[in-house]
């Protein structure tokens, strides 16, 4: 099995891939956030194992990043103990949260039960079409190799198309997943974000050829 470690502290780090290699595993060492993104994307691991407190960006955030293409296992290893932080952390899409100091032997349990647990990971998290590029795994999308800026909101309706490309999704499925304290539940609503989406992305947002329209259903982003 495939297995990420991102974890900053060297000793620890190094502790965990030579205890995976001796077990038959085969480990990836990544010390930072971005490096650990970067990981993901190359090595298309099995398993994640993930300290919180990374030097360049919080363990939280790479879970977001991570969930937002891939169903690989994440069991996050750290010293933060408090409830609301492992909360967060399962909310956010982790499947288990181990704390620090922990037992070798139920630490790799858990893996196992983890990895067990396992949707199919997707090939690729970039999604390409004519006009513009999808990275769902560092959350961003270029037009003519310029990154675009996008609200939160825009960001995670494209998101949920992309994931789903060639696709229809529902209209209910949507306001269901981007609903929030910011986001009211009327279905015209996503016509309004659709349509800023179009005017950032579509070379004619009159006439769009990847964010589609599928009347009465929902929409569709067509590569």
């Amino acid at each position: 099995m495939r297995v990420l470690v991102v974890e900053d502290d060297p000793g620890l780090g190094r502790a965990l891939a030579i205890t995976l290699k001796a077990r038959g595993e085969e480990p990836t060492w990544a010390a930072s956030g971005r490096a650990a993104l970067d990981a993901v994307a190359a090595v298309h691991p099995e398993l994640i194992v993930l300290d919180l407190g990374l030097p360049d960006m919080d363990g939280l955030e790479v879970i977001r990043a991570v969930r937002g293409w891939s169903h690989v296992p994440i069991v996050v290893l750290s010293a933060r103990a408090d409830a609301r932080e492992k909360v967060r952390c399962l909310d956010a899409g982790a499947d288990d949260y181990v704390t620090k100091p922990f037992a070798m032997d139920e630490f790799l349990a858990r893996l196992r039960a983890a990895a067990r647990r396992a949707a199919p990971v997707p090939a690729d998290p970039i999604v390409v079409t004519a006009a513009f590029t999808v990275d769902l795994l560092h959350r961003r999308v270029t037009r003519d190799g310029v990154q675009v800026r996008l609200t939160p909101t825009e960001w995670r309706l494209l998101e949920l198309l992309a994931r789903n490309s060639g696709k229809v999704v529902g209209r209910q499925a949507l306001l269901d997943d981007l609903r929030g304290p910011d986001v009211p539940s009327q279905g015209h609503y996503l016509r309004v974000y659709l349509n800023q989406l179009r005017a950032k992305l579509e070379p004619d947002p009159a006439n769009p050829r990847h964010l589609l329209t599928e009347p009465g259903v929902g929409y569709r982003l067509e590569p």
